[in-house]
């Protein structure tokens, strides 16, 4: 398919140009605002970054598609987000020159879109670009019909290729528009396909031995030596991270542990990970770990924190435990709206140059540190030559011990005067010009830092995570909760305009029910209910159980897509089949877990084949393999008695509890006044309740001597 697509393309007489993704030349431009465009009345502090280009802007909506087709013009639809480096070299290339805009503005009706605001639109458009070039990315720069269809795409144009290409579209559209017209439709078609999926008839046994073929030929692909996969750019993939924690619990497989420790262990010490101020960059475009690309997403952060609790859970790793405060405490200092939410991203760029915020000359770090900065340059590997062309990236090079050693004091002495440097470090850095802010509020991404304070809380026992967990569900539910059940996408400034999309209520179900499990607080699990009813009734596909990433609410493009594929973030799928599992043990509701179960079904074959690509259905995978272990805590002790369980890692524990009487299905009659009980269950089997906590530990011990 995608052969021939590219077949007819090349037939469009375009000047197509392999650009080079190395640096451009940064240069200053004064925005003077003699230009204001359509722009001007959005929020996406993106879509907004554009208002004043001379390009006449357009957001994606029922004026710009009716002009389009008015004036039998093509659709450029042009889609970044507000962190995007390379969107903001393009910017200033091609977007803020006079003449390009001309050509833009004559040929084209000119589409703006943030694609975190819109990821149903950039889902359509990606699509599109991967089948006709193999690969993709932002900015994506995408031609289409009228009624929306794409037809060409491409990434980053330097402005001279960006003007060829312009040309070329506008010459094709004049003088071939019925091989163009033939490419919309061939690649329209390719992109509804794409959603086809088999229903399974009957519902297959679930076994973890099942999962072993694809783990060895996944384990080929492991970095034995940095930890990640085997090649740049290395990416932060929590959900296959928590996986293979899953993997090595269930099955006693060391090297899949061994991957995890190993590459938490090299991006901790790494430069993708802010040294002085906590946080990880996006990815890492080598493959040790070293150079980020600076820009620091929610998403990520509220992920690992999850994964990096998980496995301080099972290792008690002390690194772990520090790399888990050190996020939140930039999340609070950085990302967080003083109304309870969370903003979603910091740029990669400062004063036009990446990554100038984040390093360090050796002189300022000796002015600032004095007689300790000797040591503190050896253990991040601080160099009068600079480790990088900006500057030193801060990135651990020695061994704690040995450099104790070596200075001739203790390790204790060594962490405390490590802990000032960079403390030091991070107050001088305040002085800095500040990487740009993207300050709007996302639903799904709130959710995942939602859940990440939740896991915080559970691993480490910290009290404030929890209340700043409690303080941002109760921000989603004023700012970005309309009606019974009903969510919106985007929050920025009192305003919410952008209805939710799957994500949007899958993660947030899967927060809620994470934050009763921390609390017992039961409205949150009913709320968690209220959002899965709304779901299954303007998401659902009936006809294979899955759900659509978009509403029926929700106006049509050209491709009602369905995301299955488990990447960077979990897919709305595998993260909706979770909900409708827990939820469903939760309330009793048996429709629920067949429904997971079928969805489960459905993609089987497709995990078994590459399980890196729905490690989150394989976490799913190991619940239906596996029966649970329901554990009940009742009584007025029972959120004190809970901790003691909660700081240990059990995938395959389902804990529910109450201080009172409850109507809940686990908790029915089981509270006797004036103390507290344990019970443990499985296979609708309980056994004799204890009420001492050690007792029930060690019947869990006796359950998981598998």
């Amino acid at each position: 398919m995608r052969i021939k697509l590219i077949r007819v393309v090349l037939l469009l007489s375009l000047v197509l140009v392999k650009v080079s993704l190395a640096r451009s030349q940064n240069h200053d431009q004064t925005m003077n605002h003699t230009h204001t465009n359509h722009l001007i009345k959005e929020n996406s502090p993106y879509l907004l970054q554009h208002a004043h280009n001379p390009v006449n802007w357009y957001p994606w909506g029922a004026e710009a598609l009716a002009k389009a087709k008015n004036e039998n013009k093509p659709i450029l639809v042009s889609i970044g987000y507000a962190a995007c480096h390379w969107c903001h070299v393009m910017e200033r290339e091609s977007f803020e020159n006079e003449e390009v805009a001309r050509l833009m503005n004559e040929f084209f009706v000119c589409i703006k879109v943030d694609r975190e605001e819109r990821p149903d639109i950039d889902q359509i458009y990606m699509d599109a670009l991967q089948m006709m070039t193999g690969s993709g990315g932002w900015p994506l720069n995408c031609f289409a019909m009228p009624g929306g269809k794409p037809f060409f795409g491409g990434t980053y144009f330097p402005a001279d290729n960006w003007m060829n290409v312009l040309k070329g579209i506008q010459n094709a559209w004049i003088n071939k528009q019925d091989k163009v017209k033939k490419v919309a439709d061939q690649l329209a078609g390719g992109i509804r396909e794409n959603e086809i999926i088999a229903v399974k008839e009957e519902v297959s046994r679930f076994a973890a031995a099942d999962l072993e073929k694809a783990f060895r030929q996944w384990k080929s692909e492991f970095d034995t030596r940095e930890g990640g996969n085997n090649w740049a750019p290395k990416f932060p993939l929590p959900n296959s991270l928590q996986f293979l924690l899953r993997y090595y619990y269930f099955t006693k497989n060391q090297p899949a542990l061994n991957h995890v420790t190993l590459t938490l262990d090299k991006m901790a010490m790494g430069g993708i990970y802010d040294q002085v101020g906590g946080g990880f960059a996006r990815y890492s475009v080598d493959a040790i770990w070293k150079v980020p690309h600076f820009e620091k997403m929610l998403y990520d952060n509220g992920q690992l924190v999850s994964l990096y609790a998980e496995a301080y859970q099972l290792t008690k790793i002390p690194e772990y435990k520090q790399v888990i405060q050190q996020t939140l405490e930039f999340t609070d200092r950085e990302l967080s709206l003083p109304e309870g939410g969370f903003y979603s991203s910091l740029d990669a760029d400062s004063e036009g140059v990446e990554g100038k915020f984040y390093v360090w000359e050796k002189s300022e770090v000796d002015q600032l540190l004095g007689g300790q900065s000797e040591l503190f340059c050896e253990y991040y590997g601080i160099t009068d030559r600079a480790n990088w062309e900006e500057g030193n990236i801060l990135m651990i090079q020695t061994d704690k011990k040995a450099l104790a050693d070596k200075y001739e004091i203790s390790v204790k002495k060594l962490d405390e005067v490590l802990e000032k440097g960079r403390r030091a470090l991070l107050e001088r850095r305040k002085d800095r010009i500040r990487p740009g802010l993207d300050d709007k509020s996302l639903t799904s991404w709130n959710a995942l830092m939602l859940k990440g304070y939740v896991d915080a809380y559970k691993a480490l026992g910290d009290e404030k995570y929890l209340n700043r967990a409690i303080k941002n569900a109760e921000f989603i539910q004023k700012y970005l909760w309309k009606g019974k059940a009903h969510l919106h996408r985007n929050y920025k400034d009192g305003n919410s305009k952008i209805n939710g999309f799957l994500d949007d209520y899958s993660f947030t179900i899967e927060a809620f029910t994470a934050l009763y499990q921390a609390t017992f607080n039961e409205k949150w699990l009913l709320k968690a209910n209220d959002l899965l009813g709304h779901v299954i009734l303007h998401f659902s596909d009936e006809q294979s159980g899955m759900f659509f990433y978009t509403s029926d609410e929700d106006p049509d493009l050209i491709a009602r897509k369905m995301e299955l594929l488990d990447n960077v973030i979990p897919s709305s799928n595998s993260s909706i089949a979770k909900s409708l599992f827990l939820v469903g043990n939760y309330l009793g509701n048996s429709r629920y877990v067949e429904r997971s179960a079928q969805m489960l079904a459905n993609v089987k074959p497709r995990l078994e084949k590459a399980i890196s690509y729905h490690s989150n259905w394989g976490q799913l995978y190991f619940w239906l393999a596996n029966p649970l272990i329901e554990i009940v805590v009742a009584g007025e002790d029972a959120i004190v008695q809970k901790r003691k369980i909660e700081e240990l890692f059990l995938p395959n524990v389902l804990i529910s509890g109450s201080k009172t009487e409850s109507s809940l299905p686990l908790l029915q009659n089981r509270y006797v006044n004036g103390q507290t009980t344990f019970y443990l269950c499985k296979n609708h089997t309980c056994k004799r309740p204890v009420t001492k906590v050690g007792d029930l530990l060690k019947q869990l011990e006796a359950e998981n001597s598998y």
